[in-house]
């Protein structure tokens, strides 16, 4: 890779799902003009597409991926693909004219339909009893999430060569390619002959390589990619482009007037956002650009103008305040009381880890006293059953229940306020909410209230007006430079 002064910078599925405002605003952007050719750009899949050809992120409800994966005898998953790739033609249709729109569909349909060969062949094999499908499902699940990147990274690059920039499609995806290599070393074969003083890469989200991106990292892949390209390219800056600022706290909460963009944070709070499903980037790969100190700029892609969030990894609020307030409902508290677990938690805590990890549940948070031990999942009621059942198996004398809950956090880069922990409590009573658990490390970036799923959206807006909204802090928090 030539090495310039340059940017390595993610456009999100929602931005990729509007062209006109992603070439204008952040390609042809004029304040950056000056830099034109000194950036990559690591591109989503459109919005909406991988929870159709994997399963819905949020809800659950499967995509080709899960259906192929959950019924070996059943060919829903192909009706599934079709509808996917009907939508892809119909996406290239509202993009490309006639002169494009024919070699836009043949690249995507070739790609579709032979990830269908392949999945017919292997559900072929599955059906005699000496193969078994769940040894072939990491596999399945990275092709099928691949196909998604390099549908809009293709397009991407078609698009802007039409529109008159020099940019080039670069595809991480090996697709039918034999040779298995370490994302670095994928990453270094693409770039090799670039020049990124005349050319404009626009690169898959998606990566393979021998370790398996989504083993480790899942739905968080291109992150994971993109964090790469910038440690091994030396880059200035990493930025991420999305559909909102990162602000105070959700505007379709407390309102839009009421929300404060964040100019300036560290990587220590946007790893207590991932924890909560709000992730600005994936922790892993944000401990990449920490490492190497490079910067990650958050902005929003519809409003060019803003210089959005700068994350360092040696930021402090210059006075110790609250800078966001976030928070996650849908999250299942599962608490085990035995009363022979006094004197003997460590054994008996990590006898309940390995259960939770067998199902694969985000920990969220938890809490240990003597003789109990709650774990707070971000996951869904089926998993929920499974671990319960799962650990009653164990632990037979135990008593185990279950609740739903919500969290809400106060985040900062320093929360060493004095009577900050009082404050809030008194907020959340004056709105008569009861908080069923709480937890402020001595750490002082982040505390975290257990309530009712009821009380989430009174409890967001209780701590926003008394923690951030009564300092007026303007346009932003710390504005970036």
């Amino acid at each position: 890779m030539s090495l310039a002064n340059h940017s390595v910078e993610k456009i999100g599925g929602t931005s990729m799902s509007d062209y006109v405002s992603v070439r204008d605003n952040i390609i042809l952007q004029p304040a950056r003009m000056k830099h034109f050719y000194q950036r990559v750009f690591v591109v989503s899949a459109y919005g909406g597409l991988t929870d159709k050809l994997l399963e819905h992120k949020k809800n659950g409800q499967p995509g080709v991926y899960a259906l192929f994966a959950n019924g070996v005898n059943d060919d829903s998953w192909m009706s599934a693909l079709a509808d996917v790739k009907t939508e892809m033609l119909d996406i290239n249709a509202s993009l490309f004219s006639a002169d494009g729109l024919d070699k836009a569909n043949e690249f995507i349909s070739a790609r579709i339909d032979n990830a269908q060969h392949v999945l017919a062949d292997l559900q072929s094999l599955c059906s005699h009893g000496h193969f078994a499908i769940e040894d072939h499902l990491a596999t399945v699940r990275e092709m099928l999430a691949s196909i998604g990147e390099a549908h809009s990274a293709w397009n991407m690059a078609e698009l802007l060569q039409r529109d008159g920039v020099n940019a080039v499609f670069v595809d991480l995806t090996a697709w039918q390619g034999g040779e298995h290599v370490s994302l670095d070393a994928r990453i270094e074969q693409a770039f090799k002959d670039i020049d990124l003083q005349t050319q404009l890469p626009i690169v898959t989200g998606y990566a393979h390589s021998e370790e398996g991106l989504m083993s480790t990292f899942d739905r968080g892949y291109s992150e994971m990619t993109f964090s790469r390209i910038a440690v091994l390219s030396q880059a200035q800056e990493a930025v991420i482009h999305k559909e909102f600022h990162l602000s105070s706290a959700d505007p379709r909460l407390v309102g839009e007037d009421n929300a404060v963009p964040i100019g300036r944070t560290n990587y220590d709070v946007a790893d207590q956002l991932a924890n909560l499903g709000m992730e600005a980037i994936h922790p892993k790969a944000a401990k990449g650009l920490r490492q190497n100190n490079i910067a990650l700029r958050v902005k929003n892609t519809f409003e060019p103008e803003h210089a959005g969030t700068l994350i360092t990894g040696d930021y402090v609020s210059d006075k110790p305040c609250v800078e966001i307030i976030a928070g996650c409902k849908g999250v299942y508290a599962i608490e085990v009381f035995d009363q022979d677990m006094a004197g003997n938690i460590q054994q008996v805590d990590q006898d309940i880890l390995r259960i939770i990890a067998r199902f694969k549940a985000h920990i969220v948070s938890k809490d240990i006293n003597a003789n109990t031990i709650t774990h707070y999942l971000s996951t869904n009621l089926k998993t929920v059953k499974r671990i319960r059942k799962a650990l009653e198996d164990h632990f037979d004398e135990a008593e185990i229940k279950q609740q739903k809950v919500a969290i809400v956090s106060a985040i900062g880069s320093d929360m060493q306020v004095p009577g900050i922990l009082a404050k809030t409590v008194k907020a959340l009573a004056d709105q008569n909410i009861s908080v069923l658990a709480m937890h402020q490390s001595m750490r002082q970036v982040d505390m975290q209230f257990l309530v009712n799923e009821s009380d989430y959206d009174q409890a967001i807006n209780s701590l926003h007006s008394c923690l951030v909204e009564v300092h007026d802090h303007g346009d932003a928090i710390c504005l970036a430079s």
